[in-house]
């Protein structure tokens, strides 16, 4: 295990303590250090008391919403600046939208009659919060998938359309496959067995084909679709190297600072010593991070 530490630390794992548990997240630049406005009465930082019995977890729906706050914060703020916001690799980030195309699960075949194929997703109610099963599971509802994209540029409808005896249906992948001019690849078999294909492997089987075509491929996350449309890049690291993150770092130098304020239970000590670690942290310190990790890491 790789592990960063101070100049006169030594690596051993710290344990974590009984009691409260409070969760922060952060945008961190090189330039300006924490994200706030300048006068800093506007930032970023969400303080949250994660477990289901608390506030929950931090969700995609959470990223996008911190995200927008951040948009705000730079565009009222730091007009002048190019801005690309750079994540790390995790499912919360790089979650798309419930209608993106996907290849994974589609049949090979039209859907018999009096049933239908389509993504699921979590049911929703009025106020925006998920409707539960008596068993306590969230409940789950079929949505119709968005069109694909021919080469052309044209839509391609992914249902029977109106006038079609199963107008709404799903076609099926092998249909799809025809009408893309691939009639050689819509009689593969549906899948690879856990849709393991070989390394490599375009055209194994119908769902590797669909998965490789470029409109497939080019399903962007919700998160990137939020920021392009306001004028923002988005950037994701590698899966399994968040070390690259120079916030990591930032964290690091947080909790060691942290670790130095006398131990309380109170949520009230916790809240305030946390907010009084993160500022100690200097720009100074963000910037050497990042330069060495740049130096680390250089092709």
């Amino acid at each position: 295990m790789v592990q960063w530490v101070g100049e006169n630390q030594t690596a051993v794992p710290q344990p974590k303590g009984e009691g409260a548990s409070l969760m922060v997240v952060d945008f961190v630049s090189v330039d300006y250090g924490w994200l706030h406005s300048p006068n800093g009465e506007e930032s970023a930082r969400v303080l949250f008391k994660v477990g289901k019995s608390q506030e929950g977890y931090f969700t995609n729906d959470d990223v996008l919403k911190q995200t927008q706050q951040a948009m705000d914060i730079l565009q009222a703020h730091y007009p002048h600046d190019d801005h690309v916001f750079i994540f790390n690799n995790a499912a919360t980030h790089i979650k798309r939208p419930d209608e993106a195309l996907s290849a994974r699960n589609m049949p090979k075949f039209t859907p018999k009659e009096g049933s239908n194929w389509g993504p699921e997703t979590n049911k929703i109610d009025k106020n925006g919060k998920p409707v539960y099963r008596p068993d306590g599971k969230v409940m789950r509802i079929k949505i119709r998938m968005a069109d694909a994209t021919f080469a052309d540029g044209t839509p391609q409808q992914l249902y029977f359309p109106e006038g079609h005896p199963r107008a709404g249906v799903f076609k099926g992948m092998s249909i799809l496959l025809q009408e893309r001019g691939l009639l050689k690849e819509s009689g593969l078999k549906a899948q690879c067995k856990d849709f393991k294909c070989k390394p490599e492997s375009t055209d194994c089987c119908c769902q590797r084909v669909l998965y490789s075509q470029p409109d497939f491929i080019g399903t962007k996350s919700r998160l990137e679709i939020m920021c392009k449309q306001q004028g923002f890049g988005v950037l994701f690291l590698p899966r399994f190297h968040c070390e690259l993150n120079f916030i990591e770092q930032c964290w690091g130098y947080a909790k060691r600072i942290y670790r130095q304020y006398p131990a309380s239970s109170k949520e009230a000590d916790l809240e305030l010593n946390l907010t009084l670690a993160l500022e100690s942290v200097p720009l100074h310190s963000m910037r050497k991070c990042v330069y060495l990790i740049c130096w680390r890491w250089k092709p």
